[in-house]
């Protein structure tokens, strides 16, 4: 009984043999160069997604950072201002970013250094980048100086100082402002266009 099973399924698998050796076969290579091409095509879209997604992850990332560099400066520049010189520190901050004279990105433009010839050495643009360390930003001014920076960065401000890329505590005269037109003095700081 074994036997004539045996030779069932040989006779089967010679004459399936015979069969596809002796057949048209352009059938059976349309529909696999079709399969090879849809599974080719799902693996590029696949991929295709995939790097989008990383990309979007990515470009959030940098959107992060960026945002913290600009609540930092508010905090560090300006926290014991009223809500109006937080939101002016931040607006001078965004501007340099959209002005071609300096970095296209707030982190860039926050921690820029310049040298200064009569210091020999390069200098923040904002004082508090120059210090070694500094507390970490706490409680309510720096909840109050997220959300300046949130509102400025997402251009949800309404803009009070178009242009106005300079700005220094009211207690100094800095050199450079000579050669400034003063537009604003808001809590102990003035603005220069």
């Amino acid at each position: 009984m074994l036997s004539n099973a045996y030779w069932a399924l040989a006779h089967w698998r010679r004459a399936l043999w015979r069969r596809w050796h002796t057949a048209d076969k352009t059938a059976w290579v349309a529909v696999g160069v079709v399969l090879v091409a849809l599974a080719g095509l799902t693996a590029g879209m696949q991929m295709h997604v995939e790097r989008g997604e990383q990309r979007r992850e990515a470009a959030r990332a940098v959107e992060l950072e960026n945002l913290e560099c600009l609540a930092r400066n508010v905090y560090f520049e300006s926290r014991g201002e009223p809500p109006a010189g937080m939101r002016a520190v931040a607006e001078v901050t965004m501007n340099r970013v959209a002005s071609r004279l300096y970095p296209d990105s707030v982190c860039a433009v926050v921690y820029q250094k310049n040298w200064d010839s009569i210091r020999k050495r390069y200098v923040g643009a904002f004082s508090w980048t120059e210090f070694d360390t500094l507390p970490e930003p706490e409680g309510e001014a720096w909840r109050r100086a997220r959300e300046v920076a949130e509102a400025a960065f997402y251009r949800r401000a309404p803009v009070t100082l178009p242009g106005v890329l300079h700005f220094h505590a009211t207690h100094i005269r800095p050199e450079w402002s000579k050669e400034k037109t003063m537009v604003a003095r808001i809590g102990r700081h003035a603005f220069y266009r």
